[in-house]
């Protein structure tokens, strides 16, 4: 399994806006969660450290929240820098996104000490509002799954 995003979207928003803890590449505190294509859906890989272990031997379910809602806001934004003809790596600033709402359902316990891979389909449902359905594996098992709707960004947030 490819577990690197060479080209991630969190790569190319503006330094005021990386300091996410979920995704933020200049929070040294921060998981840095980085989101990309792979085909036509949306990917993220993640080694959680032991800090996020809910018993022994298995995942906290607020970190597996935090990793699908920072999958699903960056899947928003690549959707959108696609559909405004660009891809990550070729230079144009992509569109930040914000979450409107975050659903997520546990179906396993997952185990710790194993890279999870969170996928993502992209729908567009208003050009200000996408919705990400979104899925997390630990290997082949299925852990986790959920939806995140994610606005633009605000212009009040650069204010």
């Amino acid at each position: 399994m490819k577990e690197f995003i060479t080209h991630a979207i969190q790569d190319e928003y503006p330094d005021d806006f990386s300091w996410c803890y979920g995704c933020g590449r200049l929070n040294e505190a921060g998981n840095h969660f980085r989101t990309g294509w792979e085909g036509e859906e949306t990917v993220t890989y993640t080694l959680p450290s032991e800090t996020y272990t809910a018993i022994p031997g298995f995942v906290y379910g607020g970190f597996l929240a935090s990793f699908l809602d920072c999958h699903g806001t960056g899947s928003c934004s690549l959707a959108l820098h696609r559909k405004n003809g660009h891809e990550p790596g070729d230079g144009a600033i992509p569109p930040r996104f914000v979450t409107a709402s975050l659903q997520i359902t546990y179906n396993k316990p997952t185990p710790q000490g194993q890279v999870l891979k969170a996928v993502g389909q992209v729908t567009e449902i208003h050009p200000k509002k996408w919705k990400v359905d979104v899925k997390i594996f630990a290997g082949e098992e299925l852990c986790a799954k959920g939806e995140v709707v994610g606005v633009v960004m605000p212009s009040t947030f650069t204010e």
